[in-house]
């Protein structure tokens, strides 16, 4: 029996058929080769047309069904880029581009609404600042584009749409509300206070449904559409990140995740209602929590990683595959002979208070540093964010003592993945999953073809363990010091 994962990234899209019987994955694919286009109209602007994702599952699918036959396919699991913001009018049309994850336009309406709504509502009921996600975005539409505003039937998260466009059901799951800062912790409900406090009606927000739970059947335009056969049920979405961690078995308080693609992200599993005071780290509920056993993951986001990497290969390495690029980084010391990289690029960065400090390279010297210097220094630097941001959940409470990760994307840099167990201090594991392969065990769970959790991870092997002596930290350590007095 096969299932499927639909991992819809800010870079590409990803599929991956899983059986689950043997828990392993028997045909992945992804769309573009390349990096997916991000528009951004203005400076701090970064959207997505939602059709952009529907064309790139289409290619991904017409490639997979030669490696496999799609009527094998007995549920399908949605992963995707949290934080977006999709609006459609009544007919179903979508009103404009999704402004995604990475936009930065909101900020200011977020922090205002900390500002004004009372002290505690916001760190006790919603556990963050609005800053800038999904509900402060959809504000920042109602005073800036008034008509489009007025047309709007229902807002979706970016998975919410994919859902609707499979099976003509618009919903949306508590885990979902929470990333969209539309939940309240403690009264359990919809966050009603805030959409008043930004006179959203809350009849805009979809319906709800559980994360595992058969959320609705391909209809029939939808098979023709995608070549997909008619009434597979769409049994589990989740945000990329909580997903990743479902993809990895990090389901228990105290369990951590990460994940280094366009963004960086590391994700623990907590039992407490705990926000940070200035909103740097980020809590949500994970895919398995419910009323009666909580599950909240703490995120820590760096918004440049993987597209840090993209953009220096892009300009300064375009002949070198990511590949060779690794390969490139271990031929310059440790610290990169002083040359140090800032990767705060990509939008306002939450874990530095939502300031956009711009991305840097500091003490290059023409005389010293070449190209081995410059990948190198991108990677350490994009490691030291890392480590800057596990020092914030340290002194929240979160323990980081084992990482677990997908051996993909920057964790297949064996400077990014050493450096980075060398600050924190941490062993790192790598596993043999993504995204899409935890869609597709999630689809199962979802479809009651596994009974229980346990189940679902039969297939999952540890593939490598990251861990750095204490004299070899040392080296690093000092150039972690230098790179964190320049920020």
């Amino acid at each position: 029996m096969l299932t499927l994962g639909i991992d819809i990234g800010s870079s590409s899209i990803k599929i991956s058929a899983y059986s689950t019987s043997t828990g392993e994955t028997i045909a992945s694919t992804q769309s573009p080769d390349e990096e997916m286009e991000m528009l951004t109209p203005q400076s701090g602007w970064a959207e997505q047309h939602p059709e952009t994702w529907i064309t790139h599952i289409t290619v991904c699918l017409q490639k997979i069904k030669k490696s496999i036959d799609l009527a094998q396919i007995s549920a399908i699991g949605i992963a995707y880029q949290m934080h977006g913001l999709v609006l459609i009018d009544q007919s179903g049309k979508v009103l404009r581009p999704a402004i995604i994850w990475c936009d930065s336009r909101a900020v200011s309406i977020g922090n205002k609404a900390s500002t004004n709504l009372k002290s505690s509502y916001c760190q006790e009921n919603l556990l963050n600042s609005p800053g800038n996600f999904t509900a402060s975005k959809l504000k920042w539409v109602q005073q800036n584009e008034k008509e489009i505003y007025s047309k709007i039937y229902k807002i979706m998260l970016p998975g919410d749409y994919i859902v609707y466009r499979l099976t003509n059901k618009i919903t949306t799951t508590i885990s979902g509300l929470s990333e969209a800062i539309l939940w309240d912790f403690k009264k359990e409900e919809i966050a009603y206070d805030l959409l008043k406090y930004y006179d959203i009606n809350p009849k805009l927000l979809p319906d709800l449904v559980s994360t595992f739970s058969v959320q609705g059947e391909v209809t029939v335009d939808a098979a023709k559409e995608f070549g997909l056969p008619k009434g597979i049920p769409i049994s589990y979405r989740a945000g990329d990140q909580p997903n990743n961690a479902f993809s990895l078995n990090v389901l228990h308080p105290g369990e951590v995740a990460a994940t280094a693609g366009t963004s960086g992200v590391v994700y623990a599993v907590s039992k407490y209602n705990k926000a940070d005071s200035q909103s740097r780290i980020n809590t949500f509920l994970h895919v398995n929590h419910t009323k009666t056993s909580t599950a909240l993951g703490v995120l820590l986001c760096i918004n440049a990683t993987g597209i840090a990497n993209a953009w220096i290969r892009k300009n300064i390495a375009k002949h070198l595959s990511y590949e060779d690029i690794n390969n490139e980084t271990i031929k310059a010391p440790i610290g990169s002979d002083n040359l140090l990289f800032y990767p705060f690029g990509n939008g306002a960065e939450r874990m530095l208070c939502n300031l956009e400090t711009g991305a840097s390279f500091e003490n290059l010297n023409f005389n010293i540093h070449h190209q081995a210097h410059l990948l190198r220094s991108v990677h350490e630097g994009i490691a030291f964010s890392f480590a800057y941001g596990i020092s914030i959940m340290n002194q929240n409470g979160i323990a980081t003592k084992t990482i677990k990760a997908g051996n993909t994307n920057m964790f297949l840099s064996p400077v990014f993945r050493e450096t980075l167990a060398a600050i924190t201090g941490t062993t790192i594991q790598l596993y043999n999953t993504d995204g899409a392969t935890g869609a597709a065990r999630g689809a199962a769970v979802g479809a009651k073809i596994y009974t229980d959790f346990e189940e679902a991870f039969i297939g999952l092997k540890q593939l490598k363990e990251i861990k750095i002596t204490k004299d070899e930290q040392k080296q690093y350590q000092k150039a972690y010091e230098n790179w964190r007095s320049g920020l």
